[in-house]
């Protein structure tokens, strides 16, 4: 099985190397100011001509089946398969949109074990998941919000 924080490290590592801006955003950023909860995807949020890039390091990493853009939240999806299993590792890669743009101007970064990293900020995080407002997207809302960490 694929070992999503080591995907994960590879992906924001190459992403760095080749000078693509992005921000982590979803479940792995709501880890930082709140709580680890499971997640079984990385998100992260670019601009729309930082995307080529991101698709170019994504698949010299193995993440090969793409689905277009799709959603209110202009979303390019890639999946990488395990090779034993056969179970996907899914990258979301968000369009930074105007309703999205203060999220990506708000960015800060955070330290991690491996560095800095440039994490959609808590206000952010709370926009981003109001636009999508899923169940699951209510419950992170509800973490974010009633933490008493400051962006």
């Amino acid at each position: 099985m694929l070992d999503l924080l080591e995907e994960f490290r590879a992906l924001v590592e190459a992403l760095g190397r080749a000078g693509v801006e992005f921000a982590v955003c979803g479940g792995l950023a709501v880890a930082i100011p709140v709580h680890p909860r499971a997640t079984l995807d990385v998100d992260l949020l670019l601009p729309a001509d930082q995307l080529e890039g991101a698709r170019a390091v994504a698949r010299s990493l193995g993440y090969r089946i793409e689905a277009g853009p799709s959603g209110a939240v202009v979303i390019h999806r890639l999946s990488k398969p395990d090779p034993d299993t056969g179970d996907l590792l899914s990258l979301h890669l968000l369009l930074v949109t105007p309703a999205l743009a203060s999220a990506w101007e708000s960015r800060p970064r955070v330290d991690w074990e491996h560095g800095t990293l440039p994490v959609v900020s808590r206000s952010g995080l709370v926009a981003m998941k109001r636009l999508r407002g899923s169940g699951l997207d209510e419950d992170d809302i509800r973490r974010l919000e009633d933490d008493d960490g400051t962006d």
